[in-house]
């Protein structure tokens, strides 16, 4: 900003040409001011409003310290003060200063000097600026939702005691809108720093509406007699309802953030941490270190190489664009062979032999080694692993060798005891017989 464009602040503090008038001569219509209700509100409060130009007006460090001296002659619990009373409470002041400061409470009559008792105290109209300044006694808390504290415990406060107006809830009614808008926009924006930012002050306002839903509950059902007070309070609660509809989409967004999160490598370090640390970092310039200080160095090509990359590219092969090329003739597929996974021919040689004692012997038991025995060990063993597809009520259905196996009439059983071959493979094989199935277990073909 140039000096030409600055105001010093002194200018704030200088006369207006318009501050003499009377407030009724900025209208067009001087008959309209009494006629708006918060202008004629104000106009009732004459003197509150001059008690309050008189403590703010002046420089900052004069009006602070007014203001300290004031909030803290009203949070004493004594009626009456004696000057002794109010040297020792402000002991660390100049004179000069007390003085200056006392007087001005004593002209705006906040503070009443008696001369009998020889004590101050505080008068009713200081009474009404307290409770419009207690809230400058209590340090911020650095939240954009303070606001709307102090609103809502003024409004539960006025419900409980039944002195809840309508200015107090359009003045919550602005806050919680405001509130609203500040957290669409930061919606809007996707930016995962803004919606961090903004998440703290998003749940404390959800905090704070949903504390307060009890007396705005009831002042919704309550019956007034002012139609302005139950519209107001219907629209502040269509307002707490839109401020937690706003949750779910809040949370959505807080995924999308996340879900863009990228992870550096195996470090674990995500790309926010990398932005919270450049944000918090005091110099980023110095990052650069003393990279700017290298100059650029170009890379000069001499002309033989130059010359070498030319003939390449002329001597490469290309495609002729001008020689139409058209699909290949066809030509006689190979002629070629399928090969089928086959069973191992024990499966085939086990059902024929099942089959030929059914037909020799049908109602001939015999001994489970006879089926089992023959050949090297690894054959024997890949038949004793077949018998218990022997009459297998599942398998059954399937086509295939293994469907044919378990279809075979005959049934077989395990003893819990060995016994001896002659068998130049196997040693020793569990006793078991193989006996032809009756006539009802016979499956249908």
């Amino acid at each position: 900003m140039t000096p030409a464009q600055s105001t010093p602040m002194t200018d704030a503090l200088t006369p207006d040409s318009n501050d003499s008038a009377s407030f009724d001569s900025h209208f067009r219509d001087p008959g309209e001011a009494p006629a708006h209700p918060l202008a004629w509100a104000l106009g009732q409060r004459a003197p509150l409003i001059e008690a309050l130009r008189g403590l703010f007006s002046g420089p900052q460090a004069g009006v602070q310290l007014r203001l300290w001296c004031f909030l803290e002659l009203a949070s004493q619990p004594q009626g009456r003060l004696s000057r002794d009373d109010v040297n020792r409470l402000f002991h660390m002041l100049l004179p000069d200063s007390l003085d200056s400061a006392l007087k001005r409470l004593r002209d705006l009559d906040l503070l009443v000097w008696d001369a009998t008792a020889q004590d101050y105290h505080l008068s009713a109209l200081a009474q009404q600026v307290h409770g419009l300044l207690a809230s400058l006694s209590t340090p911020p808390q650095g939240d954009a939702t303070d606001e709307m504290a102090d609103l809502l415990a003024q409004v539960a406060g006025a419900q409980q005691l039944g002195l809840v107006n309508a200015n107090q809830l359009k003045h919550l009614h602005a806050q919680l809108a405001r509130l609203h808008d500040e957290f669409g926009e930061a919606i809007a924006s996707g930016s995962e720093a803004r919606l961090r930012a903004a998440q703290p002050r998003f749940d404390r306002a959800l905090q704070l509406v949903d504390r307060a839903g009890q007396a705005l509950t009831a002042l919704i059902r309550a019956e007034h007699e002012d139609t302005r007070l139950e519209r107001e309070a219907r629209a502040i609660g269509q307002a707490q309802a839109r401020l937690l509809a706003m949750a779910s989409q809040f949370t959505r967004a807080l995924q999308q953030a996340d879900r863009q999160r990228l992870t550096l490598g195996s470090t674990g370090l995500t790309t926010s941490d990398v932005r919270a640390w450049l944000q918090s970092h005091p110099a980023l310039h110095e990052l650069m270190g003393e990279a700017l200080n290298l100059p650029v160095r170009p890379v000069l090509v001499s002309q033989h190489d130059l010359v070498d990359v030319a003939e390449g590219e002329f001597e490469r092969d290309r495609p002729n664009p001008n020689q139409a090329t058209g699909l290949p003739p066809a030509t006689q597929a190979a002629e070629g062979a399928l090969d089928t996974l086959s069973l191992p021919a024990e499966l085939g040689g086990l059902i024929d032999q099942l089959a030929r004692w059914h037909t020799q012997a049908p109602q001939q038991e015999r001994p489970l080694a006879d089926a089992i025995l023959g050949g090297r060990f690894a054959q024997a063993a890949y038949r004793m692993q077949l018998m218990p597809l022997v009459g297998d009520a599942q398998a059954q259905t399937l086509k295939g060798l293994t469907g044919d196996l378990a279809r075979a009439p005959w049934r077989w059983a395990f003893e819990a005891r060995h016994q001896t071959t002659t068998d130049e493979a196997v040693a020793l094989i569990s006793e078991g017989v193989i006996s032809p199935r009756p006539v009802d277990d016979t499956p249908a073909p």
